[in-house]
């Protein structure tokens, strides 16, 4: 009897390990919404590879060093992102999407600052494009060791650096005003909201398909800076 009583404590003290280690996913997106979320960003995964290719075919024929690296950068960024999204959406709640979850969250850091990479070697460089290219790499860096130790720990962090960089090119408005062509400054600022108002959307992710509406906001976003970048900036 003792030695059952010992057993079934065991097997408790497991269970709750277990529970610790696989921890529920904050959101149990129903099929519908899971399919909507991969087929959506699937198809932003297949207008970054486009991206790519239109900034590629533009900037070295060119002959300019910055412009192809940047849009490489910015491009190869955009295929990360796009693509880590639609297969962490695409997968079961398994260990596989655990770990898509995490690269999902890394590639927004390599998102914001691939997109700030052609700004600030071609449109600033000098000390204004130099710096905040230093600073917005130096905290990517952080956020990705940060989120691959642990999400849900540094969840505040990472909400806040998101938004804080991905404004911080307000600090260069001047320089920017001064070399950036009107329209490619509008649809710099015109994406910039759609991200930022798709934040209201991803918070409502417990709300049926809130979090699609986040990935229409955030494709759109892209859509404006893609076109202020390859317009404007690698022209």
């Amino acid at each position: 009897m003792a030695c059952f009583e010992v057993t079934m404590m065991a097997n408790e003290r497991n269970k709750k390990k277990e529970k610790k280690v696989r921890a529920p996913f904050p959101v149990n997106y129903t099929l519908g919404e899971e399919l909507c979320n991969s087929i959506s960003h699937g198809v932003g995964a297949v207008f970054a590879v486009l991206a790519l290719v239109l900034m590629l075919v533009q900037t070295v024929p060119q002959g300019d060093p910055w412009k192809t690296v940047s849009a490489a950068v910015y491009g190869v960024s955009l295929i990360l992102l796009y693509t880590m999204s639609t297969l962490y959406h695409a997968f079961k709640p398994n260990l596989a999407k655990r770990v898509f979850r995490i690269f999902d969250h890394c590639t927004i850091y390599f998102l914001i600052a691939g997109t700030y990479t052609p700004y600030t070697l071609n449109t600033l460089r000098g000390p204004w494009g130099w710096s905040l290219f230093g600073v917005v790499w130096g905290v990517t860096v952080l956020g990705v060791v940060l989120n691959a130790i642990s999400i849900e720990k540094f969840k505040v962090f990472s909400s806040i650096s998101y938004i804080v960089m991905g404004w911080a090119i307000i600090l260069a408005f001047k320089p920017l005003y001064d070399n950036l062509a009107a329209n490619g400054l509008w649809l710099l600022v015109g994406g910039g909201l759609c991200y930022t108002l798709g934040i209201i959307f991803y918070a409502l992710k417990k709300w049926r398909y809130m979090h699609s509406i986040w990935h229409a906001f955030v494709l759109a976003g892209t859509v404006m800076h893609f076109f202020s970048i390859y317009l404007y900036v690698l022209d």
